[in-house]
């Protein structure tokens, strides 16, 4: 199954890292159970990384007043061979 990393920011104020959380909390949303927050490292953001059938399924779990500062990037990850074997379609890719 995929694993998506999701990203979601909020500004910097002791109020909107107060409502992120109010949000979180009200919604049930596994963001707060499960993300690991930056804010107390002046970094405002939350990640979380789970397994998800489809990227659109990683969005629904996104509260709808974060999804316009949000993120959802698939991950991977590579074996030495594997990555011998990729390079060419991987740069193809970024050639984009």
């Amino acid at each position: 199954m995929p694993r998506f990393l999701i990203e979601v920011s909020h500004d910097s104020s002791a109020h909107s890292c107060t409502r992120a959380v109010e949000t979180l909390l009200r919604t049930g949303s596994h963001f707060l159970t499960h993300a690991d927050w930056g804010c107390k490292d002046n970094e405002h953001k939350a990640w979380l990384i789970m397994e998800f059938d489809s990227r659109e399924e990683a969005w629904s779990i996104v509260p709808a007043d974060f999804r316009t500062h949000a993120r959802v990037i698939q991950l991977n990850w590579f074996v030495l061979d594997e990555n011998r074997r990729a390079r060419p379609s991987m740069v193809a890719a970024h050639k984009l």
